[in-house]
């Protein structure tokens, strides 16, 4: 098959031709339709991942068809349209059987943990506890959005962040998964502020919902404008980047007893970020994280979408072939862009 393949950490990565995966006997093989490129496949390519072995296949969130099935598997067959989530359960750890599957204990990650999706056939753990069947209707490239961005943007909002209508919510970082929670809090009914430096991603921001952007470029102090947009700070605040200065600028903005979740992945050489807990313990704020979504969560998700309260559709900004792939999985770490780039593996039959 051909895949997108990287030999060291932040150095070009190739199309080659490289061998078909197989199914382990609890596993599925899926032929991939559509996936999404992410940021996240960028801080694995520069070498922020830990659990990342050279040489490696990128592409996490992904849909498809089943290729092969494992003996092992029951609720699914080849030819059933599925899509995953990033997080593949084991299905039998304690977090597991809480039904926390986000946070297994034994999780593994197409595209972190084995490799990815960035191929024409990705191999997939524990088909009957992580695979989703695709609504008839929807497209492969809605299906991979959902996987990694909207879905975890999904529970940030809704199941982490308890939104409720009337509320203010900031979205600090209006890339996929800032957009996804822009429209997710907005179709609650809720007043979102929209916070970035691209003008591009704010206008889209506004498209999804935002009543109110702020144009951090342009504002010293992004927490102090959120808190003047919103009459006193927002109730839920989101980073959805995943940066020091978005982290601590989402928590500052708050009011008191706000909620902030914290999406995007932080990065600092010493493994820690500074976070404003002098502001935590006066206002009383909660301080969460947000890891994904359950395979058995999507339910709630699915139906909004297909009643059309949810577009994950209007936030595919651009498609892509394997082979524009490495050029722009190397161009996130300067432009990460605006909306989702959809890479469709296979070539047009």
């Amino acid at each position: 098959m051909r895949a997108v393949v990287f030999e060291r950490f932040g150095e070009p990565a190739e199309v080659c031709e490289v061998a078909d995966p197989a199914p382990a006997p609890h596993g599925v093989v899926v032929r991939v339709e559509a996936t999404g490129l992410c940021r996240s496949d960028w801080h694995g390519w520069q070498g922020h991942d830990p659990d990342i072995t050279l040489p490696h296949v990128p592409g996490h969130e992904l849909a498809g068809v089943v290729e092969a099935a494992g003996d092992r598997v029951t609720g699914w067959r080849p030819g059933d349209r599925v899509t995953v989530p990033f997080v593949c359960a084991c299905g039998s750890c304690a977090a597991c059987a809480a039904g926390d599957q986000q946070v297994c204990e034994r999780q593994t990650q197409p595209g972190f943990t084995h490799w990815g999706s960035f191929a024409e056939y990705v191999a997939l753990d524990h088909a009957d506890v992580n695979l989703v069947a695709v609504p008839d209707g929807m497209s492969y490239a809605t299906a991979a959005s959902l996987g990694c961005r909207f879905a975890t943007a999904f529970r940030a909002v809704v199941q982490q962040g308890r939104v409720a209508a009337g509320e203010w919510v900031a979205v600090h970082g209006c890339g996929g998964v800032g957009l996804s929670a822009v429209m997710i809090a907005a179709a609650a009914g809720a007043r979102v502020v929209a916070v970035d430096v691209s003008p591009r991603a704010l206008e889209l921001a506004r498209t999804f919902g935002a009543v109110e952007c702020v144009d951090a470029s342009r504002t010293p102090d992004t927490a102090a404008a959120v808190r003047e947009l919103t009459g006193g700070g927002a109730h839920l605040s989101l980073d959805a980047l995943g940066s020091p200065v978005t982290c601590a600028a989402s928590v500052a903005g708050l009011r008191r007893r706000g909620r902030h979740v914290q999406v995007g992945l932080l990065l600092s050489a010493d493994g820690t970020t500074p976070v404003p807990m002098a502001r935590a313990v006066a206002l009383e704020l909660e301080l969460m994280g947000s890891h994904g979504m359950a395979a058995h969560t999507y339910p709630p998700m699915l139906e909004l979408v297909r009643a059309g309260v949810l577009r994950p559709d209007l936030l595919v900004t651009s498609t892509i072939g394997l082979e524009a792939v490495p050029g722009a999985l190397a161009a996130m770490g300067t432009a990460p862009g605006a909306g989702v780039t959809v890479i469709e593996p296979l070539p047009t039959r």
